[in-house]
């Protein structure tokens, strides 16, 4: 898998492009997610099932760091890939640069915060005196890490906007190797508990930024660190926020919602009740990811004959990213809905946890399958710089929808209606996507003339080794 040239992205058949540029994306994206479910499965088997508890407690927090990656990260590759349809070099220099240092700064700055209101922070959150210690055992070692976990997922993302989808995944599945690898030594060898499995995140993840942050110092490279653009430029800064501000809304919406979920599943279920999401939403995310990564793979695509004005093949790449994205949230509803408890007993042994497991599991993949529309129909907005809309679509699923179900449902039905309130959302958020980008459908043959006239035949061309 040869990177591609910002010519083929104008020129290349749609289907090959995008695979070229998903299946990278799909598999860093997936072997990310499964950082989480590494750590669940060691932890569920080597501390137990409070152990799992306090997982569910500490990712409010972690999605929190996530969000302002994804506000940096995203941000910059979406407008790197646009910069680059309209061959802006300097700008390309500038993004990279402010990326890192925003990175930089950013992820110190929760860090100091997050350690020093940890304790309250956790218990807002849903820790009980059961999962607190094993919470703030967790957190604080991967609040130390924190610093590298930005600078890593904003690298990474650049490197795949800039055309080396390859070199993205294989350090993301380094990463993923090493941390799988560091659990089982420091858990089930070392005995170091909770702890040892948040020390082997933040190894692992200090590799992968070093292995990019060498990638890009090279002067070989075509964009590369350059002094004068690590300086913060405010008009790269501002468009980046712009951006990424649908994905940071979406990351905070979702900590919102599991801080909502965990303290009415501990007021109507309890402590196991918490476990039992956090199995079930570390499978949601495997499957989310998957979708993700199929985004990530449309970005560039989109962004650069966007920027090229190149209108009919970013239709031609939205809806056969969609019809994908279909397929795979489909797939994964149909798993969820038929082998909940196969899912379950990967995680614990404990059967009452099982048990809860799988009925939550059961009801939430219900309105899995149309999920996968909803992810691509944000993330076509955010692609083409329209900030505005990918945010009402953040916004809609997590706020205005899912927040008001999760306080009326529980009411008629228990913690049934707290499993309930998820699928719910999603179907009702869907409709609301389906009508903003039927609408801007109509506006995008109203843009200039293609400034590429689309190859009947090209072949990728490879611009590294």
């Amino acid at each position: 898998m040869a990177s591609t040239s910002p010519l083929d992205l104008g020129k290349a058949p749609i289907p090959k492009l995008l695979l070229h540029y998903a299946l990278p994306s799909i598999i860093a994206m997936t072997a990310s997610s499964l950082y989480n479910i590494v750590d669940s499965i060691f932890i569920g088997h080597g501390v137990g099932a409070m152990g799992i508890s306090a997982l569910a407690i500490s990712l409010p927090l972690m999605n929190l760091g996530a969000a302002f990656g994804a506000l940096i990260g995203i941000g910059a590759s979406a407008l790197l890939s646009i910069k680059m349809g309209e061959g802006d070099a300097k700008s390309q220099f500038k993004i990279l640069g402010n990326t890192l240092t925003l990175n930089i700064v950013l992820g110190v700055l929760f860090t100091v915060v997050g350690l020093i209101f940890l304790d309250p922070i956790l218990k807002l959150f849903g820790a009980s005196n059961n999962t607190l210690p094993y919470a703030r055992e967790f957190m604080r070692i991967i609040l130390i890490g924190n610093v590298f976990t930005h600078v890593y997922l904003g690298l990474n993302t650049l490197l795949r906007a800039s055309g080396h989808p390859r070199h993205s995944m294989v350090i993301v599945v380094m990463a993923v190797v090493v941390n799988a690898i560091l659990n089982a030594l420091f858990i089930f060898v070392f005995k170091w508990g909770i702890a040892g499995a948040a020390w082997a995140t933040v190894i692992a993840q200090l590799l992968a930024t070093i292995f990019e942050v060498s990638y890009f110092a090279r002067k070989s490279r075509p964009i590369h660190f350059k002094a004068f653009a690590l300086k913060l430029d405010a008009r790269i800064v501002r468009s980046i926020f712009a951006i990424g501000m649908a994905p940071f809304l979406l990351n905070i919406g979702s900590s919102i919602v599991v801080v909502f979920l965990n303290n009415a599943l501990m007021q109507y279920g309890g402590d196991l009740y918490v476990g039992a999401f956090g199995i079930a939403n570390r499978i949601l995310l495997v499957i989310a990811m998957i979708t993700f990564g199929l985004t990530q793979g449309m970005q560039p695509i989109v962004g650069f004959n966007y920027g090229a004005r190149n209108i009919g093949r970013v239709k031609q790449v939205v809806k056969l990213t969609i019809t994908w994205a279909t397929v795979c949230t489909t797939a994964g509803a149909i798993a969820g809905i038929l082998f909940p408890r196969t899912i379950a007993t990967i995680f614990t042994t404990d059967p009452e946890l099982i048990r809860i497991a799988e009925n939550g599991l059961r009801i939430v993949f219900i309105g899995f399958p149309i999920v996968g529309f909803q992810i691509v129909a944000a993330n076509f907005f955010q692609s083409i710089g329209m900030a505005s809309r990918a945010i009402i679509q953040s916004v809609l699923r997590q706020m205005v929808l899912l927040l008001p179900f999760l306080l009326i449902f529980p009411l008629f039905w228990g913690t049934t209606g707290i499993w309930a309130s998820m699928p719910a959302s999603d179907i009702l958020a869907s409709l609301v996507s389906a009508i903003l980008i039927a609408s801007e459908w109509k506006k995008l043959n109203r843009l200039a003339p293609p400034v590429y006239e689309p190859a009947k035949q090209a072949s990728l061309q490879p611009c590294e080794p």
